[in-house]
C-alpha cells in the first residue's frame, strides 16, 4: 500500500473511532479484510469484506419485502422522506 493510501487509511480510521462507529478491541473470534475504494473526489472509502461472517450468520425470519412491494405501499402518498446515514453506510 503507497503511504499516501495509507495515511488516508489511517485518518479515516481515527474519524470513524472518534465518531463511535467503530471501537478498538483487544481480540475477536472474527477477522474481516478491508477493501479501500478512492472516490472521485481522492478521499477514501472503507468497506469490510463479511463474506465468510456471512457464513457463519444466523438466518433472519422477517426477511426485507421485495421492492415492488415497497412501492405499492407508498403509493399515491402524499409525503415522502429520505435519510443519509453517516456516508451512507453507518446506521
Amino acid at each position: 500500500m503507497n503511504l499516501n493510501l495509507c495515511e488516508n487509511l489511517k485518518e479515516e480510521i481515527d474519524k470513524m473511532l472518534k465518531s463511535g462507529i467503530i471501537k478498538p478491541l483487544d481480540e475477536s473470534e472474527w477477522v474481516s479484510p478491508v477493501v479501500i475504494n478512492i472516490k472521485k473526489d481522492g478521499q477514501i472509502r472503507i468497506y469490510v469484506d463479511y463474506r465468510e461472517l456471512n457464513v457463519a450468520r444466523v438466518i433472519d425470519p422477517f426477511p426485507m419485502p421485495f421492492t415492488e412491494e415497497i412501492l405499492e405501499d407508498v403509493a399515491g402518498r402524499n409525503i415522502y422522506s429520505f435519510t443519509d446515514g453517516f456516508s451512507g453506510y453507518h446506521q
